[in-house]
């Protein structure tokens, strides 16, 4: 309807801004260029200058031969920067290389060649330095998307073939051989082996997997053969996801990279009207020379060019996020980035954060006299047949011990909603719920020993079940959702790291909280919240703190995530919600990823603000030479480039940020 174009002709009609075009989900094949060849334009003009200031040291400055060298130099070392300068001056736009278009221009016109030639010579040396850290910096991105095949052996129907990653489809069953990298997110249907999920999670550990478990392309099978149903294109896979939400992030301006740009946008005019009155005024007010002052002028100009200013943000973002990225942490944007380093607070959810999510059997008791393996067996058989939550507890526990209660046949089965269950089985009644509920049940209740008993564990933080048949008291069984083992390691780590305040938010009763809360170490604890409860708690922390993140698992924690700061999201390689919903993403269900995330921010952040500190003060200094003249293009120059050079420096240092874990 609208008509078609080739990438040619969108290459040829965004040419005046150097815009590429390459196709969607094309392979882009990296062709390295030998050194000699990628820069031999800086090094001819680098030659030329050599050649220039030897013949003017032989025929002096002011010989025919040494201006041309000069000449050439200037023409062929800076071809693409007066390219690029003089069309952005006939559109008035004024940024570093229509300053420094000016500057060598202005040098040559007042003899000053060698200098223009040296100015042209850094400010390419500069270039390339700028351009070598942000590829550094980008590497990241270009390891992860190596990592996946680019073709699979698949078994199609009752055939078997190796085809493109691009046509294989959902459903089509990957055959993956020991020590080789997945091509698609699947489940595993057959086979047995352990999966090294690095390049997704950050885990340095392989995780075993079995039948109907989740697989990710680009993870290595380390031991057994695996057939594995394809479950998404690969343009949906988890890696295909991160790669895109990454680059994404690092190409988002971040609050402090959109200061600069606005600041640049009034400073480089700003210079330029600087320059031209430090080149004017002292000639027409005080018969100064002029072709003293209009050097002076250039000078200006090449010292104010924001070179190290402009690249001062980008730098730092790009490699923090390319960072966190290998270590399976997903930043969305350097805005995240920048609010994470500087957090006051930080609120968890409980159930699946600090905790592990499932819940185990912690103390079994039974009463004297009491056959305690005959009794568990009663109560799973009993269990088996209920819906409850803590159901699966006794039954995990069943199998640990080897208990064999399928043999037990139960009749007349019945749940009574919030007490209890209860049953027949080889003719006698059994019941199991609530210490309340098993107090109705047995003449007399409970003996105040047990009373006594069921009470320290629900102080400990543990949900009681008691047993009882219809003729006498059983058994006790209590059940928790453990706290992970390294909880309490990461809120010690995030205090010492300065985060003032840290909260467990949670829907569950008081005393199971403050137990949880007081193992976990945390500062706080609220409990009994409901989902708009969190919600308006993170809205007061917000109005305390201002700056507060929620970590939760993406799904049930979405509004209080939504209203936090920075809303982070464990486990996000296993929910695309928590990919989709989350600020930052801690790709494998590790707490511990939460501290290296924190101080790879807090570092970024202080890199940045020495970054634009440093940049602002190198030019404040060089333009303070201006009074007493002794500016020169050749320290403008150097003040420039040595500052471009420290800044770009000083932001690959976060690729040395460790994640401890």
């Amino acid at each position: 309807m609208f008509g078609e174009a080739t990438i040619e002709e969108l290459e040829k009609a965004g040419a005046f801004d150097g815009i590429k075009v390459q196709p969607k989900n094309a392979r882009i094949q990296e062709v390295k260029e030998p050194f000699l060849q990628k820069y031999a334009t800086v090094l001819a003009a680098f030659v030329l200058l050599l050649v220039g200031w030897i013949i003017g040291e032989i025929r002096g400055e002011d010989s025919i031969a040494s201006i041309i060298a000069y000449a050439s130099s200037i023409i062929i070392g800076g071809y693409h920067l007066f390219q690029t300068g003089l069309k952005n001056l006939l559109r008035l736009q004024f940024d570093m290389k229509t300053l420094m278009t000016i500057a060598v221009i202005g040098a040559a016109i007042i003899g000053e060649w060698g200098e223009g030639a040296t100015v042209v010579i850094l400010f390419a040396i500069s270039e390339v330095l700028e351009s070598y850290s942000m590829d550094k910096a980008r590497q990241s991105i270009r390891s992860l998307m190596d990592i996946t095949p680019k073709e699979a052996m698949i078994r199609r129907g009752q055939q078997e073939m190796v085809v493109d990653v691009e046509d294989i489809q959902i459903n089509d069953v990957l055959l993956v051989k020991p020590g080789q990298k997945l091509a698609m997110d699947g489940i595993i249907v057959k086979g047995l082996s352990a999966i090294n999920q690095a390049a997704i999670t950050g885990e340095s550990v392989p995780v075993a997997k079995g039948i109907n478990d989740e697989v990710y392309a680009g993870t290595l099978n380390e031991e057994g053969f695996l057939e594995v149903k394809v479950t998404k294109h690969v343009e949906d896979t988890t890696i295909a996801k991160i790669i895109h939400l990454v680059e994404e992030a690092q190409a988002e301006r971040a609050p402090s990279q959109a200061f600069v740009d606005r600041f640049a946008k009034y400073y480089t005019p700003l210079i330029m009207l600087f320059a031209l009155g430090v080149a004017i005024v002292p000639p027409l007010l005080f018969g100064a020379q002029w072709n003293e002052w209009i050097y002076q002028g250039l000078a200006v100009l090449v010292v104010g060019c924001p070179c190290a200013l402009v690249i001062s943000t980008p730098v730092a973002i790009v490699t923090a996020i390319g960072n966190a990225a290998k270590k399976g942490v997903l930043i969305k944007g350097g805005i995240h980035l920048e609010e994470m380093g500087a957090l006051k607070a930080i609120a968890f959810d409980k159930t699946g954060t600090l905790t592990k999510g499932v819940p185990v059997v912690t103390d079994y008791e039974t009463a004297p006299g009491i056959h305690a393996n005959e009794t568990f067996a009663i109560i799973t058989a009993l269990e088996k047949a209920s819906q409850h939550p803590l159901a699966s507890a006794i039954l995990k526990k069943a199998d640990q011990w080897e208990l064999n209660y399928a043999h037990l046949e139960l009749e007349d089965f019945t749940s009574v909603t919030g007490k209890g269950i209860f049953g027949i089985i080889a003719g006698t009644k059994y019941y199991v719920g609530s210490p309340s509920f098993i107090n109705e049940q047995i003449e007399g209740g409970l003996l105040a020993v047990y009373h006594e008993k069921i009470t320290a564990l629900e102080e400990q933080g543990k949900t009681v079940m008691a047993v009882c048949s219809s003729e006498q008291f059983l058994a006790i069984v209590a059940v928790a959702d453990e706290i992970r083992e390294e909880t309490k390691e990461v809120i010690q780590q995030l205090h010492s790291l300065g985060l003032q305040k840290t909260i467990m938010l949670t829907g569950d009763n008081e005393g199971t909280a403050k137990a949880v809360g007081n193992k976990a170490g945390v500062n706080e604890v609220k409990a009994n919240l409901l989902p708009q409860d969190k919600l308006s708690f993170i809205k007061e922390l917000r109005s305390a703190y201002h700056r507060v993140a929620m970590v939760g698992d993406g799904v049930n924690d979405a509004p209080a995530l939504a209203a936090s700061t920075v809303g982070i999201a464990m486990g996000g390689a296993g929910t695309d919600t928590a990919l989709e919903t989350a600020d930052i993403a801690l790709m494998a269900d590790d707490l511990r990823k939460l501290p290296f995330t924190v101080k790879l921010s807090r570092k970024a952040l202080r890199i940045i603000k020495q970054n634009i500190t440093f940049s602002l003060g190198i030019k404040l200094l060089a333009l303070l030479l201006v009074v007493p003249g002794w500016l020169t293009l050749w320290i403008a120059i150097f003040a420039d480039m040595g500052a471009t050079l420290i800044v770009t420096l000083n932001s690959l240092r976060l690729l040395r940020v460790k994640d401890e874990s």
